[in-house]
């Protein structure tokens, strides 16, 4: 919270406040069963998108995460002030932001499981335009960059993935991602 309010961009709120379309920033030492209940709770209450700030986290527990509503994680020896408010930025303009890593080791498995699960299979489930949307945002695309790559609007690129989300119950763009990668969408 010390370094968060010296910085004149951020507005923050104490807890017990409805930060209303902000970020809401989470910051514990691991991804835990306490940490993952507290997520869910917050995440079911349809609070705003959230920061993780961790001490440690694996690649097993970035899937529980991103499943309880986490768009964003910055470890804590990576989180300088620039860096969080990057991070927080992100986060509000609807975007994700992991560390290279974890990405690469969330795009890793996803080849693994894609290629050991569905047996080149395109599973049900997803248009073609909603694959192709999704795939771009596993790369880490915004939806400026997604749309001048498909020649689409952007306004047509938020609406493939609102309708998308909400025909599924997926909470964000990298639960999307999360979803695609375990049904075997990214390849």
């Amino acid at each position: 919270m010390s370094m968060l309010r010296e910085q004149p961009e951020l507005v923050l709120c104490e807890d017990g406040d409805q930060p209303g379309d902000g970020v809401l920033v989470f910051c514990v030492d691991s991804v835990d069963e306490g940490a993952l209940a507290v997520l869910r709770k917050l995440w079911g209450n349809g609070r705003a998108q959230t920061l993780l700030m961790v001490g440690q986290i694996r690649e097993a527990e970035l899937f529980d995460a991103l499943e309880c509503g986490v768009v964003a994680v910055v470890r804590r020896r990576e989180a300088s002030p620039e860096r969080v408010v990057r991070a927080i930025a992100t986060t509000h303009r609807g975007g994700g932001d992991l560390p290279p890593d974890l990405l690469g080791g969330l795009l890793s498995n996803v080849g693994r499981a894609r290629r050991a699960g569905s047996g080149g299979a395109v599973v049900s489930g997803l248009s073609s335009r909603e694959i192709d949307v999704v795939k771009l945002v596993a790369e880490g695309l915004e939806t400026r960059e997604i749309a001048a790559k498909l020649c689409y609007s952007e306004r047509t690129v938020k609406g493939v993935l609102q309708g998308m989300m909400l025909r599924l119950n997926l909470r964000n763009r990298p639960h999307a991602v999360a979803y695609a990668a375990r049904e075997g969408y990214l390849r």
